[in-house]
């Protein structure tokens, strides 16, 4: 099946989780429920490889695992993206496998190095596109301080057909769409409260964790806001707010934990979240999640 990529983009980028067993390895098996549920629910844009699945606790081996077993249960039910990063050796041999086992685009993590420069951010970007044959490419933006000369510079680049804007910073976003080419996507990266404000400057789609939870929820408020009705969308992010709020908690360290907590409550247990993140949800917490998960009939 042939899908619309750039359609896709303006859509919901859903973060998959990554399942642990028992003994904490990979269980990527865990995720068909899950998988399901969202691309019946309408999620146009399943994601591997991302933060909320925990991309930067798993080893190189595990996330192309994880690319071909996630390939293998979309089954070419939508196109996919797959997260690729750290040091470049590893994000190109991810961008190989990734191509390899069928991803649509990748999505390419800003460099996490201390010394990034964005020059050779360009050239970083370059080399994971060759490894990859020239797969489409996302760039996920969360450090807009490279100034808008360099986010062009990377925009400008062969094969890039988005940016995943995850900075709170709706104004740096709109001189941002205004300096680049106008086929380049411009995505939400702060999942759904702050897709309204990122939307009014141009942005369209959004990433979100809660597809694992609830992708109801999350293609409503996409559809309101494709529709331009901002009330109806800000009325739905209101219900759904108390589990974005406990995401934030720890500096956002409780980001996964919240959603793999929603997620053992639904009996669809994908095991704990790997250190640094916080496990397992406070005693506060957990029930801040249970009344959200009851209050909407999620349990």
């Amino acid at each position: 099946m042939t899908h619309d990529l750039d359609k896709a983009l303006t859509g919901i980028s859903g973060i998959l989780v990554t399942p642990y067993d028992d003994a904490g390895n990979i269980a990527p098996q865990k995720l068909k429920p899950i998988i399901d549920l969202a691309l019946g629910a309408g999620v146009h844009l399943p994601v591997v490889n991302g933060n909320t699945g925990e991309f930067y606790a798993l080893t190189t081996d595990e996330a192309c695992a994880m690319v071909k077993s996630v390939a293998e249960q979309i089954d070419g039910r939508a196109p996919f993206l797959a997260g690729v990063g750290r040091g470049i050796r590893d994000a190109c041999r991810l961008a190989k496998e990734s191509a390899e086992a069928g991803a649509s685009a990748l999505m390419i993590h800003q460099p996490p190095d201390p010394f990034v420069s964005p020059r050779g951010t360009v050239d970083y970007v370059k080399a994971v596109s060759d490894a990859s044959g020239g797969l489409p490419m996302m760039l996920y933006l969360r450090n807009d301080t490279i100034g808008t000369a360099n986010i062009k510079a990377l925009c400008d680049l062969p094969g890039v057909k988005g940016v995943k804007w995850a900075t709170p910073n709706p104004l740096k976003l709109g001189a941002a769409i205004a300096a680049c080419d106008p086929s380049i996507v411009w995505v939400g990266g702060l999942a759904e409260v702050w897709a309204p404000p990122l939307y009014a400057v141009g942005a369209r789609g959004f990433t979100s964790g809660l597809i694992n939870v609830w992708p109801e929820r999350s293609v409503a408020i996409h559809s309101a806001l494709d529709g331009g009705d901002y009330v109806k969308a800000n009325e739905l992010i209101k219900g759904m707010r108390a589990f974005e709020d406990i995401r934030a908690e720890e500096l956002n360290g409780t980001n996964v934990t919240a959603v793999k907590a929603a997620l053992q409550a639904l009996s669809l247990d994908c095991g704990p979240t790997r250190p640094p993140s916080a496990w397992p949800l406070t005693e506060k917490q957990q029930a801040a999640m249970l009344q959200f998960l009851k209050q909407n009939d999620l349990i």
